[in-house]
């Protein structure tokens, strides 16, 4: 599981010209899975995100949680962020989780952060192409990849 993780101001998702999902300051998430990826995953993996310390406390330091500074969360799905650019330069998406396997896990990984974080939870829309906008802050943009963090 791979999460690309963008400290916002506000990010909106809309499709075909229409809004469909939006907040003002938080995480905009983009996660993708891959072979192997399963529910257990997914909950550490959202634990790692939501135990993340890197909004700035009063000393302008990396040091408060996203539930410490109010903030919000928009999910993205995103099979891209498991492209492969090692043969040629067209990429393959081999290493992406077949649509049918991947939209469960998603759909999960929704599901835990509603629970754990945001009854509310605004989110894209699973295979839908999607325009995200997004106003970044710092730019501060993090990757999470499973196979480096739950070693």
């Amino acid at each position: 599981m791979r999460l690309l993780i963008q400290e916002v101001s506000r990010a909106s998702v809309s499709i075909a010209g229409k809004e469909v999902a939006s907040i003002g300051k938080g995480y905009l998430i983009f996660s993708s899975f891959t072979e192997g990826d399963d529910e257990e995953i997914v909950r550490k993996m959202c634990e790692k995100m939501l135990k993340l310390r890197v909004w700035p406390d009063e000393n302008g330091k990396t040091n408060l949680s996203l539930s410490q500074i109010g903030g919000r969360i928009l999910s993205v799905s995103q099979f891209t962020l498991y492209a492969d650019l090692t043969q040629g330069n067209r990429p393959s998406f081999t290493k992406a989780l077949a649509p049918a396997e991947s939209k469960p896990l998603y759909e999960f990984f929704n599901d835990v952060l509603r629970k754990e974080f945001d009854p509310d939870l605004p989110c894209g829309v699973f295979g839908a192409d999607m325009q995200v906008s997004l106003v970044n802050e710092g730019p501060f943009t993090l990757w999470l990849d499973s196979k480096e963090i739950l070693k």
